[in-house]
């Protein structure tokens, strides 16, 4: 999808048909026709889009002349039945003297703010500023999605005192490999944040400045709290095994109570109905007799059992 913003003299965003000095271009998933609309008009590298659109490209900054590329990894959340999946994709930026270019290969949450005029101060032709607010906005939903995350790891480790099922095994799995994008992504954003701050690629100005410190110590402090959350929940995961493993005991250990307790009276039955010589065989009450030694050991074994704390 091809799309074309820019911001009026009241601040407001408009979305055009044409490409015009001062506009941003965002391309979401775009076909090989938009792709090829965009190459022929814009004079820019197909490599470019391609590398934007890899969802194993890495963040980095690169300079060729008066343009700038940058590739930043965002989050996104997925849904998948109840529960939410999260993970990082590549987003491309290029900036030139005339426009700003964004690719990406989903819709995400980042860019939607600045479509739907969710970012104070935004207007397309300050390029420089727009690139500082996109990794303001990437911090802050790095920030977000962690502690969606948390939540979801408080929830789950409730339920493990009482679960011998692989659910939540599979949903800490889950959660785990986000921690994991989320560390690496975060990584090469502050790589890039720190290249940015040198001035050799985008002209800071002071208020530009001051917002690029600021997310800096947001991406730090997302940084942070990736290896903390990283920590939990791999001590979750150490002590979920033995939880299971705990729980799955019990059961067994109930059951073989209760069969234990059932096979004594037919052990018994089966001992007199099928041997001779046996005592009280011969007794007129032989089977009444019987039935009470069985109810007797019967219910001694189940006492046993349940001081034993068996059942």
């Amino acid at each position: 999808m091809l799309n074309i913003y820019k911001t009026n003299t009241l601040g407001k965003i408009e979305e055009l048909q044409q490409f015009e000095k001062g506009c941003w271009i965002h391309l979401t998933n775009p076909s090989e026709q938009e792709k090829q609309q965009v190459v022929r008009e814009l004079s820019i590298d197909l490599h470019f889009l391609q590398d934007a659109l890899d969802d194993e490209e890495i963040g980095r900054i690169d300079k060729e002349g008066n343009r700038v590329k940058l590739y930043v990894d965002i989050p996104v959340s997925t849904k998948e039945a109840t529960k939410d999946n999260y993970t990082t994709v590549p987003l491309g930026i290029m900036v030139t003297e005339d426009y700003i270019l964004t690719v990406c290969l989903v819709e995400t949450a980042v860019m939607n703010e600045f479509v739907q005029g969710k970012v104070k101060s935004f207007h397309t032709h300050m390029r420089n500023r727009f690139v500082l607010q996109i990794l303001s906005n990437t911090s802050h939903d790095y920030l977000h999605y962690l502690k969606k995350i948390n939540k979801q790891t408080e929830t789950l480790e409730k339920s493990l005192r009482q679960s011998t099922k692989n659910n939540e095994l599979l949903t800490l799995l889950e959660l785990q490999k986000s921690l994991v994008y989320f560390s690496t992504s975060l990584e090469t954003n502050s790589l890039l944040i720190s290249l940015l701050r040198s001035g050799s690629y985008l002209k800071m100005y002071e208020e530009d400045k001051a917002l690029l410190e600021e997310v800096k110590i947001e991406t730090k402090q997302a940084i942070k709290m990736t290896e903390i959350y990283t920590a939990i929940l791999g001590n979750i995961m150490n002590g979920f095994g033995s939880v299971i493993s705990n729980n799955l005991n019990r059961v067994v250990k109930l059951l073989t109570s209760i069969t234990i307790v059932i096979t004594l009276p037919m052990v018994i039955g089966t001992f007199y109905g099928m041997n001779v010589g046996l005592p009280f065989q011969d007794h007129p009450h032989a089977f009444t007799i019987i039935m009470i030694m069985s109810t007797a050991i019967t219910s001694v074994t189940a006492l046993l059992f349940w001081r034993k704390k068996y059942f």
